[in-house]
């Protein structure tokens, strides 16, 4: 059985292999001796790491503590790190246009390889000439690897050694998907990212065992990956660092992914219903412990409070379903938390969602029309939502940077995290990640 416990922040420190970029000397914010925050470091992009392959390359330009800042050039896009991907699983996003999500700056959305192989087909989406032409995306596209259908679909699944076995949701047939077929499927696709298919466990399994053998097979399948790589030349394939929530098996994994020098790195296996301090946990070992010149993106995550606070550990990208899900249940995204339109103390509300905020849903509609159509369970008020919460994230992931570049993130988190918890009662896990990046309140 897995052991979870209380953690203190002497016991999350990140292992000590990989390289981390050196940081300077020079204060950024008046503090008190005993604070031991660490240092902002040189904003010189010339100064800082960076790496080249042959579909992608990093640049960092500028880092505080651990967060940074960075160019990601991408065969149809030039994105900016920290960023925020939003999920369209079968290539587009529920209730927006491509070109809405253009003009909400989006650099890169997500597409999901097992989903759009079963509707329309990747030899389909082939034929129309690549994702790209198919949704009428002109900038970065991710696909993951259909790994994580080993999760959602797991009484669906069969997994062995060649791959995974699913019994299709639509109709009933069988589709084998080792890394051989993720490989194929994603090269068909044609996106600027591709994920390595991995062998994904629920963070909440109870058995060590299992986690063992998820890891080591997962580094197996990316020697296989690798090797049935057709298009690296224009497509950049990522390792996915698994482990579950045990030290010494992440540890093995990010060794193993590492010595393979891939183009980028994520963290899997996270976002599945973990104790909060135990995530925060993996993602401070994990992240400073990956190559720092180049993209760390911890996948799953779409809570805004867990992206600053990741994004102050070192990572750098982020994906997740949750804030257009939660736009359709009427539910918008602010700096104090969540907004519930639904709720009765908006039914005479004149103000928009997010003053702030330059979206469609925000400069032209007020509260109290989005409560009166999302009350009638009007599809309204489900896209609007749902564009103000995509501007939220690509606005939040925005101000993270400009904050880091200014040299001033750690005030920035501080007032993040007061916005959120105004009583100054932040949970645990939030005093503690901050205590890891070196920011005090």
């Amino acid at each position: 059985m897995l052991q979870s416990k209380t953690l203190d922040a002497s016991s999350l420190q990140p292992p000590q292999f990989g390289h981390r970029v050196p940081s300077s000397q020079k204060p950024t914010t008046r503090r008190h001796a005993s604070q031991h925050l660490p240092s902002p470091l040189a904003t010189m992009s010339e100064e800082l790491p960076s790496s080249s392959s042959p579909a992608l390359k990093f640049k960092l330009l500028a880092t505080q503590g651990r967060a940074r800042v960075g160019k990601m050039t991408l065969p149809h896009f030039t994105a900016d790190t920290p960023m925020f991907m939003p999920v369209g699983t079968q290539g587009s996003v529920k209730g927006i246009t491509s070109r809405q999500l253009e003009e909400l700056d989006c650099h890169v959305i997500l597409g999901n390889t097992y989903h759009l192989e079963l509707r329309p087909g990747a030899d389909v989406v082939d034929e129309m000439g690549g994702l790209h032409e198919f949704i009428n995306w002109p900038r970065g596209m991710l696909t993951d690897s259909g790994g994580f259908q080993m999760v959602s679909l797991l009484h669906l699944a069969d997994i062995t050694e060649e791959g995974v076995a699913f019994q299709s949701p639509v109709d009933g047939k069988q589709m084998l998907l080792t890394p051989e077929h993720s490989m194929g499927i994603q090269n068909k696709l044609g996106a600027d990212i591709i994920m390595a298919l991995d062998d994904v466990v629920p963070s909440t399994n109870p058995t060590y065992e299992r986690f063992k053998e998820a890891t080591y097979r997962t580094t197996r399948w990316i020697d296989r990956c690798i090797k049935a790589h057709k298009r690296p030349t224009e497509q950049s394939l990522f390792g996915i660092v698994q482990g579950g929530l045990d030290e010494e098996l992440r540890k093995t994994s990010l060794k193993d992914l590492i010595e393979r020098n891939l183009p980028g790195y994520a963290i899997g296996g996270l976002a599945g219903g973990e104790d909060k301090l135990e995530f925060i946990k993996v993602v401070n070992q994990c992240a400073p412990a990956l190559p720092p010149g180049k993209p760390r993106y911890v996948m799953g995550i779409g809570y805004p409070l867990d992206v600053v606070l990741c994004s102050a550990l070192g990572a750098d990208m982020y994906d997740s379903v949750y804030p257009t899900r939660t736009a359709r249940f009427g539910v918008a995204l602010v700096d104090f938390g969540t907004m519930k339109i639904k709720n009765a103390e908006y039914k005479n509300d004149m103000r928009s969602v997010d003053p702030d905020c330059t979206c469609q849903c925000c400069t032209k509609y007020t509260r109290a029309y989005l409560h009166t159509v999302a009350g009638r369970n009007l599809s309204t008020a489900g896209i609007l939502l749902t564009m103000h919460n995509i501007a939220y994230m690509q606005r939040l992931t925005k101000r993270i940077r400009q904050a880091i570049m200014e040299q001033r993130f750690p005030d920035f988190v501080r007032h993040y995290v007061r916005m959120q918890y105004p009583k100054g009662d932040e949970p645990e896990w939030v005093r503690l990640s901050m205590q890891m990046a070196g920011i005090s309140m």
